[in-house]
């Protein structure tokens, strides 16, 4: 039986799985996001604890319902999110943390799902929020030296002002957030940074990174800028902790893909160095972890800028979206018409799908179009008709993001960038 089934599914889908890799580096491969809590040591989001989250929020009047991302499990796992709860329904404080590594001038979808949903996150806690562009990171993985121009490091700062108006676009509170440029702002990290290089070997580095004696020493130092923004210390201005030392002790939380985990596991180890005992977790950030938004070509690995045709810019036309969604996106659907009416498509490797869930919001929709197709029956029950709804919901979300983006200037986010208070 299980042989009859497989001669039943498209020859494409017969292809030997990759191995699984997740990392900072890289992420490819069938991925298994159960294994990946075992091995990270994370704990899977209950519904218990996305109560309590709710009543917080949604119970707060400040958002209608949770996030679409929370309700069909794409934030799936997490750090002592339950500990921030608590402090949270004591009244106490918190503030959001994020990032960007400036690479490309155009940002694509899979870039967009963490602002939104710290967009999200932001309004429902009402509370302050700090993104990092690490435009010196870039620079030392991927820049360049000749000698006939010198580097390259200042196009990556070029890279961040272009980033930052797609970042404000997604509707964050001004009066809430600090954007900074790490090639601006390090200084005033530096005294944490610096305790955090005092408390990690090099031995350590190594061990989770993988780095080795070809690195340059800019790489194996990189860490501790990513951690340092996990402490409310390294704001003295924009979290008030040099006016107000209690501020000190607000806790961070970190919406983030589950590959950067590595970067916050080191900063958890070593937190309790740089904060005083009434910190309530012990200075270490609480995190959320969503799962991977997949490219167009099959829903494994994560999508890239470095393949134009495995991902949707925030920069493409409605024709180019058109055209890469009805060419690229992988199907799960049957071979032929009466294969795919009579089994129906295989939704967890359909690419149309699988998108749907990160962009339709409407729960009910998403449902019946999952059951048509996965039956073969009713208004969407070919490939075709999956792909034009989704071509629909992704001119219309991808045109609204630029009219908003255009009105951002470069004054703007200068704006954006300026140290101030946003507690």
């Amino acid at each position: 039986q299980q042989q009859q089934l497989l001669l039943l599914l498209p020859v494409k889908k017969q292809e030997e799985e990759e191995e699984m890799v997740v990392n900072t580096m890289e992420v490819k491969g069938k991925i298994d996001y159960d294994k990946l809590v075992q091995v990270f040591g994370s704990k899977v989001l209950t519904d218990d604890l996305l109560q309590r989250l709710e009543a917080q929020t949604v119970g707060k009047g400040r958002v209608p319902c949770l996030h679409r991302f929370l309700r069909r499990n794409i934030f799936f796992s997490h750090r002592d999110l339950s500990t921030l709860l608590t402090q949270v329904e004591q009244g106490k404080p918190l503030y959001l943390y994020t990032g960007r590594g400036p690479s490309s001038a155009a940002m694509h979808l899979g870039h967009l799902v963490p602002f939104l949903f710290t967009q999200w996150l932001q309004q429902a806690f009402n509370c302050p929020l700090v993104i990092q562009m690490t435009d010196d990171e870039k620079f030392l993985f991927k820049g360049s030296y000749s000698d006939e121009k010198g580097d390259n490091l200042m196009d990556y700062k070029k890279l961040t002002m272009e980033n930052a108006r797609d970042i404000i676009a997604c509707g964050f509170d001004y009066n809430k957030t600090f954007l900074f440029s790490d090639l601006d702002y390090v200084g005033r990290m530096y005294p944490n940074i610096v305790r955090i290089w005092k408390a990690v070997t090099t031995n350590t580095i190594q061990g989770i990174f993988g780095f080795d004696g070809s690195s340059n020493i800019g790489t194996v130092a990189f860490p501790a800028i990513q951690a340092a923004p996990s402490f409310a210390t390294s704001f003295p201005t924009v979290l008030g902790t040099e006016s107000t030392p209690e501020h000190a002790d607000i806790p961070c939380l970190i919406p983030c893909a589950i590959d950067q985990d590595p970067y916050f596991r080191l900063t958890r180890d070593v937190a309790h160095k740089l904060v005083t005992k009434s910190h309530p977790l012990q200075g270490k950030p609480a995190l959320i972890h969503s799962k991977f938004f997949p490219p167009l070509q099959g829903a494994q690995g994560k999508m890239s800028s470095s393949e134009l045709s495995s991902a949707i810019f925030l920069t493409d036309t409605p024709e180019q979206i058109e055209e890469k969604i009805t060419k690229y996106a992988f199907s799960g659907g049957q071979e032929t018409k009466q294969m795919q009416q009579e089994h129906g498509a295989d939704l967890d490797v359909d690419v149309s799908y699988q998108w749907l869930r990160f962009f339709l919001e409407d729960d009910d929709e998403l449902e019946a179009i999952g059951q048509s197709y996965g039956s073969g029956q009713g208004d969407y029950w070919s490939t075709g008709a999956v792909k034009k709804k989704l071509i629909s919901v992704l001119q219309v979300l991808v045109k609204e993001h630029q009219e908003r983006r255009s009105k951002i200037t470069d004054e703007a986010v200068l704006k954006w960038m300026q140290e101030r208070c946003i507690l």
